[in-house]
């Protein structure tokens, strides 16, 4: 297990690494990867330790990978990654030099299998325990972003961008 960026293009997801990374090159050379992506929405608190819960939405792709050689498929992915991270990003940046692309492994993994799960609503109580005087309900959770950190050598003048102050990652339906 390696938490990573990754970054969805159609109907394939790239994950970048080093090249120094041994497990990158065992997934390019065609290993079984298994990728999960969770996003965790709530805790479900029950009158009964038993049904306690989360709300979540979670994806799980099975597949095998390949190693991007190309130069331009290797920068397109990165950018994506760049992207993915803040939208609108890319445009802002300098692209990867071609010795950053040197030492950089990107993987490209073909989405054909995956398998969704969500779970969301309040705890599934037991009839017998509603009447239980105990709280019961959905503690929802959330990733904010706080003010933004200027590193400590940014020059004077440089302004916080318009695609970072808005940033978020809301749940579908709830986004800025």
């Amino acid at each position: 297990m390696l938490p990573t960026i990754h970054a969805r293009v159609g109907d394939e997801l790239y994950l970048h690494g080093s090249v120094a990374n041994r497990m990158f090159g065992t997934l390019g050379a065609g290993a079984p990867l298994c990728v999960t992506v969770t996003l965790l929405d709530g805790l479900v608190l029950a009158r009964a330790a038993f049904k306690h819960s989360m709300n979540y939405r979670s994806v799980v792709i099975l597949g095998s990978a390949r190693t991007l050689t190309a130069e331009h498929e290797k920068r397109r992915a990165m950018l994506a990654v760049v992207e993915r991270v803040l939208p609108g990003r890319a445009a802002q940046v300098r692209e990867p030099s071609k010795g950053e692309l040197k030492a950089t492994t990107v993987l490209c993994l073909p989405i054909t299998e995956a398998s969704a799960k969500v779970r969301s609503g309040p705890p599934l109580d037991a009839d017998e325990d509603h009447a239980l005087r105990v709280w019961a309900g959905v503690l929802p959770l959330q990733l904010a972003a706080l003010p933004p950190v200027a590193e400590p050598r940014l020059p004077d003048g440089v302004g916080v961008p318009a695609t970072l102050t808005s940033w978020s990652r809301a749940a579908p339906g709830k986004r800025r």
